[in-house]
């Protein structure tokens, strides 16, 4: 127990560091094919400007966020070994694919960056292209076998075995399509309102500078519509869960009792041992209506399963709700800008309104990371839901906890460089054309 806790937590990590860099990764391409768009067909000389300077940031992220998916793919067959064979002939065609992506989109990034006064402007701007396509099917192969572990299928299960194996099932699962929609949403709001932050903290300073507005309206433009769009995309989310993944669906919602007209649980601290949720606020039938549109409809809870099957449902929960209140926070401020933005048009000379893009700057990555922590833990004790458990996947090896250990270091140290290069590259941006 004591090594599976540990492979777990140094899993845990490793994602929860990778995936930062993941999702710029995604996101930030598209805002700079934008930026040089503006150029192009305006002939903006600040989107040149931001276009070479984001694209230089964006080189730092995905040179340190190849390295960390590189640790994730050797820990996968070192800390998983078991799961890597029975799930290898199902996943293997996806992980191939997202390598062929990544391959393509680190070429064409190459291209961009070096090719500035190589290549004529069009087929520069081509190449960012390629890079911003190839980087959000990178994306979407991973959750893709990510969502084939919460509902597996194209297999036959014979005595423990999957056999008969169709390998482009798990591209046609609508797990699949809803959590990489979800994905990719998350992505371009989570950075769109974080580019957004740091240009606005700059515009606080330098309020009539037109490369900081410029920078904010792009950012904005990618991440306000995307923020907009999260919450219906998790609304679909939640209806395939409650069908393919029952316990976490109780255990997203605390739900202990099988029951109709079931409530929605705003809130709460889950306690498994009474199966009480202490200071949650209920709405009577909310949580029915919302799943199936009838206020008396039967959600399944908890007590459907044993015990021993039920995920660590304070965890789940908490992080469930983490990630809704993030990104409601974020579908609201989203609204009102754009409202604002209808009504005046000047939101750059908004001092509150910029306040409010800073704070508001984190919230996507922290709904990310939750809901990871939902999707992942929400899983549990299944690392393939029902087919294979995560106790019996794990390496016999012992003494995992050096490893961790020593990852943790490594991570904690790299961490502290990119946040040093990062921020090094974001204050020579404030010495902008205006």
């Amino acid at each position: 127990m004591t090594d599976l806790i540990a492979a777990r937590t140094q899993m845990a990590m490793s994602l929860g560091f990778h995936i930062v860099f993941a999702v710029l990764g995604i996101a930030m391409p598209a805002l700079i094919a934008v930026a040089e768009w503006r150029w192009l067909r305006k002939g903006d000389r600040n989107g040149l400007s931001l276009a070479k300077r984001w694209s230089k940031g964006t080189a730092i992220l995905f040179a340190v966020g190849a390295v960390s998916g590189t640790v994730l793919s050797f820990e996968l067959g070192l800390l998983w070994p078991t799961f890597m064979e029975r799930a290898g002939p199902s996943i293997g065609p996806l992980f191939a694919l997202e390598g062929f992506a990544f391959f393509t989109e680190a070429i064409f990034l190459g291209i961009y960056l070096y090719g500035w006064s190589r290549i004529p402007p069009r087929v520069h701007f081509l190449s960012g292209l390629v890079v911003v396509v190839s980087g959000m099917a990178s994306a979407v192969f991973v959750v893709t076998a990510n969502a084939w572990m919460n509902a597996p299928s194209g297999f036959v299960l014979q005595e423990g075995r999957l056999s008969q194996i169709n390998p482009v099932a798990p591209l046609w699962h609508p797990v699949a399509w809803h959590e990489a929609g979800h994905m990719l949403l998350g992505a371009f709001a989570a950075t769109g309102f974080l580019v957004a932050a740091i240009h606005a903290f700059w515009l606080l300073r330098e309020p009539d500078s037109a490369f900081h507005r410029l920078a904010l309206s792009i950012a904005l433009a990618i991440g306000g519509p995307a923020a907009l769009l999260q919450p219906l995309s998790g609304d679909l989310i939640a209806r395939s869960v409650a069908v393919h993944q029952p316990a976490k669906l109780a255990s997203m919602e605390a739900l202990f009792t099988t029951k109709a007209g079931a409530e929605f649980v705003l809130g709460g601290l889950p306690d498994a041992a009474t199966q009480t949720v202490p200071y949650g606020l209920l709405v009577p039938s909310g949580l029915s209506l919302l799943l199936y549109g009838d206020a008396n409809a039967q959600v399944i809870g908890l007590d459907h399963f044993p015990p021993e099957d039920w995920p660590p449902v304070a965890v789940v929960h908490v992080a469930f709700q983490i990630m809704v209140g993030c990104g409601l926070i974020m579908a609201t401020i989203a609204a009102w800008s754009g409202w604002r933005w209808w009504r005046s048009g000047r939101l750059a000379l908004d001092r509150p309104w910029l306040l409010t893009l800073i704070a508001a700057g984190p919230l996507g990555f922290v709904a990310i990371e939750a809901g990871w922590v939902v999707t992942e833990v929400g899983r549990q004790p299944w690392i393939i839901d029902h087919v294979l458990r995560t106790a019996d996947a794990v390496t016999p090896m012992p003494g995992l906890w050096i490893p961790m250990v020593t990852f943790t270091l490594l991570y904690v140290v790299l961490a502290g460089v990119v946040v040093w290069a990062i921020w090094r590259h974001i204050a020579a941006t404030s010495l902008s054309p205006t």
